[in-house]
């Protein structure tokens, strides 16, 4: 899309974002531009994609973070916990977003396959119709099946941004060499969701890929 082109696309959306707020009205904005739902799916899979990948490097370093902590053999604990609580915090910023996102792909995709489904009426060749449906049927379940992907690690994030939130909680009021030492038991099974979890997020991670590429063809 040429720079005048995507100017005009986007002072036209935000006059229509004042006035309506309506994602509908947006798909239809943009695909008076040419841009079409199909685009802006792959556009928004990608954004997906992109926050899950930094959502699994903030999972890892917080985890880390707590590690050091229950490592700590002297110095300033309070700015260890500091350390701990930032990441967290980044932590929980980077899981909203995942769940934004893979809301935002979600509504595109329902509006597509919405519209898709009514344009098969309009055919006047059955084997063009027949045609059409048949790549309708094997888009939807390769997105199902990525949607799947996505919402399994999503679910998978909430457990462990629970623990993290319990272990800082705790920190936060107990900042002491035997508090430190309780929290050791907890090192380990946090070890395995976050592995596990890390697992479920790159699998969403090569699902989008895949499903970018395939839509690209």
């Amino acid at each position: 899309m040429s720079p005048h082109r995507l100017l005009a696309g986007m002072i036209l959306l935000l006059l229509l974002a004042f006035t309506t707020g309506c994602e509908s009205t947006y798909f239809s904005a943009w695909e008076k531009l040419g841009y079409h739902k199909r685009d802006i799916l792959v556009e928004r899979v990608g954004k997906a994609r992109d926050s899950q990948q930094a959502a699994k490097e903030q999972f890892k370093t917080t985890l880390e973070k707590f590690k050091a902590v229950t490592g700590f053999s002297g110095g300033d604990l309070e700015a260890k916990y500091n350390e701990l609580s930032a990441q967290y915090d980044k932590c929980q910023t980077r899981a909203t977003a995942v769940t934004t996102q893979i809301a935002s792909v979600d509504d595109v995709a329902q509006a597509l396959f919405k519209e898709w489904e009514g344009e098969l009426a309009q055919y006047s060749n059955p084997d063009l119709k027949a045609k059409s449906a048949a790549e309708l049927r094997t888009t939807r379940a390769r997105y199902d099946q990525l949607l799947a992907a996505m919402r399994a690690a999503e679910a998978k994030m909430k457990p462990v941004l629970a623990v993290f939130h319990d272990q800082v909680l705790f920190l936060k009021h107990n900042l002491n060499a035997q508090a430190i030492a309780s929290l050791e038991g907890t090192k380990v099974t946090l070890q395995g969701d976050v592995d596990r979890l890390i697992a479920d997020m790159q699998k969403a991670i090569d699902e989008s890929n895949k499903f970018i590429s395939t839509m690209k063809q």
